[in-house]
């Protein structure tokens, strides 16, 4: 009987960790922070992107929400915020521009660090 040739490594246990690592940081990556209610972004032409950590969501019934916050308990948590980066403020598209310059003036009355309008590139 003829000698048996060595088998070389098995790499099946490598690619059950590589796997296992995979669904790992798939499970406890934070993709993005989800909306409160469902927004659709105005349009814009401008390729300036946003750079604000702190969002205000504006629906297109004038509702507001910051974090946890919702209705007017918002100008409260904005006023308390630590940090002194811009408001990026997340309306709907269909949101009344004079609730939003509204908002804008409450903002403004509460804090000097400015407020970013996100809008979809269009």
């Amino acid at each position: 009987m003829p000698p048996r040739k060595p088998r070389g490594e098995s790499i099946i246990p490598m690619i059950n960790v590589v796997f296992l690592l995979l669904i790992f940081f798939l499970l406890t990556a934070q993709i993005a922070p989800s909306t409160p209610f469902p927004l659709t972004p105005p349009d814009s032409r401008s390729d300036i992107p946003a750079a604000a950590r702190d969002v205000l969501y504006v629906s297109a019934e004038g509702e507001l929400a910051w974090n946890d916050a919702r209705g007017a308990a918002v100008w409260d948590r904005i006023a308390a915020r630590e940090g002194t980066g811009p408001v990026e403020i997340r309306a709907d598209a269909a949101t009344p521009a004079a609730g939003l310059a509204g908002h804008l003036k409450r903002l403004r009355q509460i804090t000097d660090a400015g407020a970013q309008l996100v809008v979809s590139g269009g």
